[in-house]
């Protein structure tokens, strides 16, 4: 979320650095009881991502989901012995769940098609096995009659919860950025090339072309090169001012790398409204409609709080990049949903490498 409303925008070129937009997204999954397999002690998150890995690249569409448990250890659910063996071979925790990753698909589709409603989002929950679907306060009426009954027609394949306030974009993450009558947050410093760029959210990116390190715009940071949204979240911006210094850390944390996260990770955000702020990754590929009508698939769900000016901000775990701050529901003092672009995707559609 940014500070000022959202301006919905296709992909186009601009110049601009904002972070701190979180979409909210649910997902949902029912599982039923655990695989026979020998239980996997406790162990370090990193290795345990690292197997998730392995086992996702073995079994391909044949896993509903994977995620991290309460000890950090991998889970890997599947709808079969012959499967859950596989899983345990590779020294993952197996667990046997109804709903397969074709009918969640399918689910998702028909939600797609037919539940695309202002102020909804969802996402599969691979804990649960079953898709989560939610919906704000604006989502009234007709309206809510009608997602009602989407929802109820895919049966225990999902379920339907109703969230405080309104999915928006209006948060930020990082070292401010002002441009456009906006403040955001600094994504992630990253090159192309030689030259240097930063990420940050595509909303922020489509309502500035020059971004400053001041709101009175009297020190120039650089000029958007790119911004996409809605459809993803990502922007990137192009330093011009070779007196403003890039540098490779979020707050004191190096930045090193760049991943995917897993569901059940622990993760942090630092934005320019609230600061540090962490939690833990609760869904992937969430997919949102903010309440202005932008709709953003393929988001990373959390449970990282965010508020206005977060919008762009960095989400990180240790010395690696995870995602940009897109949009959600909540605050910092109740607590909320942030979501998230992942940045995996946009460094590869701009062949950038953070640092």
């Amino acid at each position: 979320m940014r500070t000022a409303g959202t301006r919905s925008s296709t992909h186009r070129s601009a110049i601009t650095t904002i972070i701190g937009l979180t979409v909210a997204v649910t997902t949902a999954v029912l599982t039923a009881g655990p695989a026979s397999a020998d239980p996997v002690p406790p162990t370090d998150p990193a290795a345990s991502v690292q197997v998730l890995a392995k086992v996702e690249k073995l079994l391909g569409t044949k896993t509903p989901g994977t995620y991290l448990d309460a000890s950090h250890r991998p889970v890997v659910t599947v709808t079969n012995q012959a499967d859950a063996k596989t899983v345990t071979a590779a020294g993952a925790v197996a667990r046997q769940v109804g709903h397969s990753k074709a009918s969640l698909d399918a689910a998702v589709a028909t939600l797609d098609a037919k539940a695309s409603i202002p102020g909804t989002s969802w996402a599969v929950d691979p804990e649960k096995n079953v898709i989560v679907v939610q919906h704000d306060a604006t989502v009234t009426g007709a309206k809510l009659d009608t997602l009602k009954k989407v929802v109820a027609s895919l049966g225990d394949a999902a379920t339907l919860e109703s969230v405080e306030g309104s999915f928006s974009t209006r948060i930020s993450g990082g070292d401010a950025i002002y441009g456009g009558g906006y403040r955001c947050s600094l994504g992630f410093n990253v090159h192309i090339g030689s030259a240097n760029y930063f990420l940050t959210a595509g909303h922020c990116g489509n309502d500035a072309s020059a971004w400053y390190t001041t709101s009175s715009q009297t020190t120039k940071i650089g000029n958007t090169y790119d911004s996409w949204f809605p459809g993803h979240d990502w922007a990137i911006v192009q330093y011009t001012n070779s007196g403003v210094t890039a540098s490779g850390t979020v707050g004191s944390q190096d930045i090193t790398s760049a991943a995917t996260p897993s569901v059940g990770q622990s993760v942090t955000r630092r934005g320019s409204t609230t600061g540090i702020h962490s939690g833990k990754v609760t869904a992937l590929n969430s997919t949102v409609t903010y309440s202005d009508g932008s709709r953003v698939t393929g988001l990373i769900k959390t449970t990282v709080c965010a508020e206005p000016g977060d919008s762009g901000g960095p989400l990180y775990s240790g010395s690696t990049a995870l995602g940009l701050t897109s949009g959600g529901s909540g605050n910092c003092s109740s607590g909320g949903t942030t979501y998230f672009q992942p940045v995996v995707p946009a460094l590869n559609y701009y062949g950038a490498v953070v640092f």
